[in-house]
């Protein structure tokens, strides 16, 4: 069947990830997918490649998109939140061209804040749409809302007038159900990771380490974003007097963003760059190399509805995880049996958990067959595909 996939992102880091996961698993069952985005984003581009994609926007939409994506990073929130507000008058036209000449089965959408425009559409043509929702104003936010009261009206319209709704945690669905009563049929999608992709037998571990300068070590490692809330630098203030008496511990930080910086100095000033090593940003595409040189990963800290793909892809290459253990996690986590689990907010239970995982080489083993197993019986995007499906499909009577 013919597909719509449409979205506002700019298709950034996971959420860029997330789309080109969906879209391959939809193509992988034989249906036909045309991704709508805004126009001038690119990531489609590379994710989809030598696909139909209306995104290849001339150069004057790109200056567009940069002007703009310029002028909201400077300008006062109500201003961002007004463009938002803005792109609904945009999306009838667009949208509609893609329905002519398409004639999709449904229309697939990344929910983002103030967007009623495709449900809109949808439901006058006819056509059934499922959201997919990742973000909400009834979460706590990066950026807070300027106009938080409309987006929580255009929230709970097409919330109840789309034709189904995908959650990535049970915790975020009972939010939503809670503050809006009776809404669209849901399923629960966690995050999945791509088997052929995160695939540790591809790799020569003992050779990945070697080249990033962690030979005969046995390391912990992160991959993500340095924000403040990831806790990345409190987790390497800590763990750093633990590991000084711990020669064989390597620790690899994998990516970049607002703590960096602060992380490199902490590192710097400690002196222990021989047992911690920062790689900066990388390609996605090359995340799988990375993993591949970790014994364990660690996840310092996250928000309480979301669902790590981190997670996912650490568990594809068999090895287990130490977080934070929030309910959405405990949906898809068994403790010591697919990775590790310590108190929400409990900085030093994190800390003894990775001594602990550290010390414990036949666990560690252990708990890495069952994450891969895991992925592999429930957890990859084509599972997710299934699901979705049945958003479709009608009761019966």
């Amino acid at each position: 069947m013919n597909i719509i996939y449409h979205h506002r992102t700019r298709g950034l880091g996971a959420e860029g990830t997330h789309v080109k996961a969906i879209v391959d698993a939809l193509r992988l069952q034989g249906h036909g997918v045309k991704i709508l985005a805004f126009p001038g984003v690119s990531p489609e581009n590379k994710v989809v490649p030598n696909t139909s994609v209306d995104n290849a926007a001339p150069k004057k939409h790109i200056s567009m998109l940069q002007w703009l994506a310029g002028l909201t990073k400077n300008a006062p929130i109500f201003v961002f939140e007004l463009f938002e507000i803005l792109y609904n008058l945009m999306i009838p036209f667009r949208l509609n061209k893609a329905i002519n000449e398409e004639k999709p089965a449904f229309i697939y959408e990344r929910y983002s804040l103030f967007m009623f425009a495709g449900v809109w559409l949808a439901n006058k043509r006819s056509i059934p749409i499922i959201l997919e929702v990742n973000d909400s104003v009834l979460v706590s936010r990066i950026r807070p809302l300027v106009f938080g009261y409309l987006a929580k009206k255009v929230e709970r319209w097409v919330f109840t007038h789309c034709t189904g709704i995908v959650f990535v945690s049970t915790y975020f669905r009972d939010l939503a159900v809670n503050e809006f009563g009776a809404i669209s049929k849901t399923v629960v999608c966690p995050n999945a990771a791509e088997l052929s992709k995160f695939d540790l037998s591809r790799y020569d571990k003992d050779s990945v380490k070697k080249s990033l300068g962690l030979e005969g070590k046995i390391v912990c490692g992160y991959t993500g974003g340095f924000g403040q809330w990831h806790g990345i630098v409190w987790f390497v203030e800590k763990i750093i007097p633990k590991i000084k008496s711990h020669p064989t511990f390597g620790l690899l930080l994998v990516g970049d963003g607002a703590s960096f910086n602060d992380v490199r100095e902490v590192i710097k000033n400690a002196g222990m760059e021989h047992q911690i090593v920062l790689t900066g940003r990388v390609n996605h595409d090359d995340i799988p190399r990375y993993l591949a040189a970790m014994d364990f990963g660690i996840l310092p800290d996250l928000n309480a509805y979301c669902s790590p793909m981190k997670l996912f892809e650490s568990m594809a290459m068999a090895q287990g995880m130490v977080l934070p253990g929030s309910d959405p996690v405990k949906e898809v986590v068994i403790d010591g049996g697919t990775s590790w689990l310590f108190p929400v907010n409990d900085q030093d239970a994190c800390i003894d958990k990775v001594m602990a995982v550290f010390g414990d080489a036949a666990q560690r083993n252990q708990v890495g067959k069952e994450a891969r197993a895991y992925i592999e019986r429930e957890r990859q995007w084509t599972h997710n595909v299934d699901l979705i499906f049945t958003l479709l499909e009608k009761p019966n009577v």
